[in-house]
C-alpha cells in the first residue's frame, strides 16, 4: 500500500496524530474527510452569504495551523465544528447581518433566494413545506440559526449530540434544551410564514402589518410571532406541518465547489488532493496559485436528484461570479488576475443559460391579438409580459417598439424556470418610451427570476427601467441612453441576488445605474459603461448592503464616476469595489458621501477628474493598488480611519501605458465585452486591470 493508502485506512485520531507528526497524506485525509461537514455547517448557518466560502477557508487553515496543539485527538471533529462555529459568530457579529424579507403581497411570496445557500434551492423548492421552512429561518435570531446549521448536521448523522454541546460549549442536556427552544421558534416561524400567505389573510393581521415595510427585524420578529401564536385564525395554519426533520432530511448535502478546495490547496502550501465531490476538468497546475485565479473555469452543481454534474463555464449567459471580499490582513503588491466567482454563482449561471428557441415572439408589424407564434407574433412588449409563464421566453425582432403606457412585470420565474426577454438572434430591438406620460415610470419590474439581455431603451420621459425588491434577476448587453431619469435602478428591502453585467448607460439626464434605497446581498455590477449621464454615471446611495462593483468604466458624466453610498440616509454598506475606472467626470471619480461602512477599494483608476480621485471622507474604508492621477482637487481625501496602502500616491511615480481613451470610449467587442485597452493601464499591479471583462 502506499503511504496515502495507508492514511485512508486509519481512524481520525490515529490520522491527526501521524499529521501532528508531519505527515502530510494524514492532513490531506483529515481535511478531505471534514471539508463538506464544515462547508455545510457554515453554509447553512450563513444561508449562502457571499463570505461563506471564506469563512471555511479561514476554518480550514486555522485548524490545519493549530492542529499541533490539540491535545486530545478523540476531540477533532467537535474542535473542528468549535473552530467554524466561533468563525460564524465572529462573522455576524463583525457584520451584523440581518437578512430582509419584502413581502409587497403577503400572499404570493417569491421562492427563497439563499437559506440553505442558492446551491440547494433545486431541492427546496420540490416539496411546498421546505420552501416554508427555508423562508422561516429568516424569522430566526442569529443565535438560533446558528444552532440551526449544527442541529442539520446532528439530524443527517454527521454530528452527534456531544460534539454539537462541544461546539456550542455546553453539556449535552443544556444543547438538548436549546435545539429544543430553536425548534419551537423555528415551527413559530413556519406559522409566521403560512399566515402571511394565507387567502384570504386574517383581517386583524391584515391590520397588523399595514405599515410593514417587509423588513425582518427583532421588533416584527416578536410582534408578528405573538399574533399568530394568539390568534385562532392564524393558529389554524400551523396545522398539518411536517417535522422539520423529515424535510431537511430530504435536502441533499452541499457540494464543496472546486474554488474553495483550490484556495485551501493554495494557502496549505502542500498540494492537498482534491476529494471526489470535488473533481473538476483540469484541477492542474493553476490550482497552486492564489484562489483569484481558479474557478472561472469550473464549477459543481447538483442536480434534484442529488447527482453531479460538472459545468464548464466559458462566458456565461445568466449569472456572472460574485468575487469574495478583500483581504484586509495582507498587503499584495501585484494586481489580482481576475474576479473569483462563488459557486453558487457559478452554478447560477448555468441554470441562467437563454434557450436556444423562443415560445413568444413579438414584432412591431405584429398584432396583439395574435398567438404570440413566430408566424404570428404580438405587437408590444406589454403584451408579452402579461402572458408570459415560468421557464418561457420572449424573442423581440427587429424594429422599434413605442408603447404609449407604462409596462409592468408581474410574473416571477423559479429558479430552475426563468423567465428570458431578449432580442431575437442578436437583432437591434429597441424600445422607445417617449409616448409614456412623463409622470409615470417607463417599465416597472416586480418579478424575479428573469434574463432581459440584448435590449436598447430611450426616451423614457421619467425613470426608465426600475426593479421593486427584485431578486435574481440579470440584466446583460443592455443599451439604455437618452432618457430622462435613471437608465436602470434596483431598490427596495430584497433587492439581492441580481446582476447587471455588460452593459452601457449613456446620456441620461439621472445616473446611469442606481442601486439605491433598500438592502439585500448578492448583488453583482460587472463589465459595464457609464458615460455622459447628468448625474452619477454609478450610484448606490442609500443601499445598505453590500454591493460588487468590478470591472466598470464610468467617464465624463456631470457629477461623478462612482458614489458607494450615503444618499439621502446613513449607511454603513461594505460594498466592494474592484477593477473600475473613472474619468473626465465632473465631480469625484471615487465617493462614499457620507457611507460609514468599511468599503473594499482594490485595483480602481481615478484619472482628470474635477474632483478628487478618491474622495472616501467618511468611511473606513480599505484602499490597496488603486491609482489616481490628474485630478483637479488631488488624489486622495481619506478618514482617519481609512487603510491604505501600495496606492499610486504612496509609491514612486509612474506613467500609464495610454492616456487616448478613444478604444475604451469606443465599440464593445462581438460578445459584448468591455474592449481591451491599454489606455490608464500601468503595469505594475496598481490601478484597474483595462484589459476588458
Amino acid at each position: 500500500m502506499t503511504e496515502s493508502q495507508i492514511a485512508v485506512a486509519r481512524s481520525v485520531p490515529d490520522l491527526v496524530r501521524d499529521a501532528q507528526r508531519g505527515n502530510v497524506h494524514a492532513r490531506d485525509q483529515l481535511i478531505t474527510g471534514h471539508l463538506s461537514l464544515i462547508y455545510n455547517v457554515i453554509g447553512r448557518a450563513l444561508h449562502g452569504h457571499p463570505d461563506v466560502d471564506d469563512l471555511v477557508q479561514d476554518t480550514m487553515l486555522q485548524a490545519i495551523n493549530a492542529l499541533g496543539a490539540l491535545r486530545d485527538p478523540e476531540r477533532f471533529r467537535s474542535w473542528l465544528v468549535a473552530i467554524a462555529y466561533r468563525r460564524i459568530q465572529m462573522h455576524m457579529r463583525s457584520r451584523k447581518m440581518t437578512l430582509m424579507r419584502h413581502l409587497p403581497e403577503p400572499v404570493d411570496v417569491p421562492d427563497p433566494v439563499g437559506d440553505f445557500t442558492e446551491r440547494t434551492t433545486a431541492e427546496l423548492v420540490v416539496a411546498e413545506q421546505r420552501r416554508e421552512l427555508a423562508e422561516a429561518t429568516r424569522w430566526l435570531e442569529d443565535g438560533d440559526r446558528q444552532l440551526l446549521g449544527l442541529w442539520w448536521q446532528e439530524a443527517r448523522g454527521d454530528l452527534t449530540r456531544a460534539e454539537l454541546a462541544a461546539a456550542i460549549e455546553v453539556r449535552p442536556k443544556h444543547a438538548a434544551v436549546r435545539v429544543q427552544r430553536m425548534k419551537a421558534q423555528l415551527e413559530l416561524s413556519r406559522g409566521v410564514v403560512r399566515a402571511l400567505r394565507a387567502k384570504p389573510i386574517c383581517p386583524e393581521l391584515s391590520s397588523t402589518i399595514r405599515f410593514w415595510d417587509g423588513t425582518v427585524d427583532s421588533v416584527w420578529r416578536k410582534r408578528l410571532a405573538r399574533h399568530v401564536r394568539d390568534c385562532p385564525k392564524c393558529h389554524f395554519h400551523q396545522a398539518g406541518m411536517v417535522s422539520p426533520e423529515r424535510l431537511l432530511l430530504g435536502v441533499v448535502a452541499l457540494p464543496v465547489p472546486v474554488a474553495l478546495w483550490a484556495g485551501i490547496q493554495a494557502a496549505a502550501g502542500a498540494g492537498l488532493t482534491a476529494p471526489p465531490l470535488v473533481t473538476t476538468v483540469s484541477l492542474v497546475a493553476h490550482l497552486t496559485q492564489h484562489k483569484t485565479l481558479v474557478a472561472a473555469v469550473t464549477a459543481t452543481t447538483v442536480a434534484v436528484g442529488g447527482g453531479l454534474t460538472l459545468a464548464v463555464v466559458n462566458e456565461p449567459d445568466g449569472p456572472q461570479a460574485i468575487a469574495p471580499p478583500l483581504s484586509i490582513t495582507a498587503t499584495p503588491t501585484t494586481a489580482t488576475a481576475g474576479p473569483t466567482p462563488s459557486a453558487a454563482a457559478s452554478a447560477r449561471a448555468t441554470r441562467a443559460a437563454v434557450p436556444a428557441t423562443a415560445e413568444i415572439f413579438v414584432a412591431p408589424g405584429g398584432d396583439d391579438d395574435g398567438d404570440g407564434t413566430q408566424a404570428r407574433p404580438y405587437a408590444s412588449v406589454a403584451k408579452a409580459v402579461a402572458v408570459v409563464k415560468p421557464g418561457q421566453t420572449i424573442a423581440l425582432r427587429a424594429g422599434t417598439y413605442r408603447p404609449t403606457s407604462p409596462i409592468a412585470i408581474t410574473t416571477s420565474g423559479t429558479a430552475e424556470k426563468r423567465v428570458t426577454i431578449s432580442s431575437y438572434q442578436g437583432e437591434r430591438a429597441i424600445i422607445d418610451a417617449s409616448g409614456i406620460p412623463a409622470d409615470q415610470w417607463a417599465i416597472t419590474q416586480e418579478a424575479s427570476y428573469w434574463t432581459v439581455r440584448g435590449i436598447e431603451i430611450t426616451g423614457a420621459r421619467n425613470a426608465t427601467w426600475t426593479c421593486l425588491s427584485c431578486t435574481d434577476n440579470v440584466f446583460q448587453r443592455l443599451t439604455v441612453h437618452g432618457n430622462a431619469g435613471v437608465g436602470l435602478m434596483l431598490r427596495n428591502a430584497g433587492t439581492s441576488g441580481n446582476q447587471v453585467l455588460d452593459s452601457d448607460f449613456y446620456d441620461n439626464q439621472g445616473s446611469g445605474l442606481s442601486v439605491q434605497f433598500g438592502d439585500g446581498d448578492g448583488n453583482l455590477v460587472r463589465g459595464n459603461r457609464a458615460w455622459g449621464n447628468a448625474r452619477d454615471g454609478f450610484d448606490l446611495g442609500s443601499f445598505r448592503s453590500r454591493v460588487a462593483v468590478e470591472y466598470n468604466w464610468a467617464f465624463r458624466n456631470d457629477a461623478n464616476g462612482f458614489a458607494l453610498g450615503g444618499g439621502t440616509e446613513a449607511v454603513a454598506a461594505p460594498h466592494s469595489v474592484r477593477h473600475n475606472a473613472a474619468w473626465g467626470n465632473a465631480g469625484h471619480g471615487f465617493v462614499d458621501e457620507g457611507n460609514t461602512g468599511a468599503i473594499e477599494l482594490g485595483n480602481n483608476t481615478a484619472f482628470r477628474n474635477s474632483g478628487t480621485g478618491f474622495a472616501i471622507t467618511t468611511a473606513p474604508a480599505v484602499l490597496r493598488n488603486n491609482a489616481s492621477v490628474g485630478n483637479g482637487r488631488g488624489e486622495q481625501a481619506l478618514s482617519a480611519g481609512a487603510k491604505p496602502s501600495n496606492n499610486s500616491w504612496e509609491v514612486a511615480a509612474f506613467a500609464f501605458g495610454s492616456e487616448d481613451a478613444s478604444v475604451a470610449e469606443g465599440p464593445r467587442t462581438a460578445a459584448g465585452k468591455l474592449p481591451g485597452t491599454d489606455y490608464l493601464s500601468t503595469g505594475n499591479g496598481i490601478g484597474a486591470s483595462m484589459s476588458g471583462s
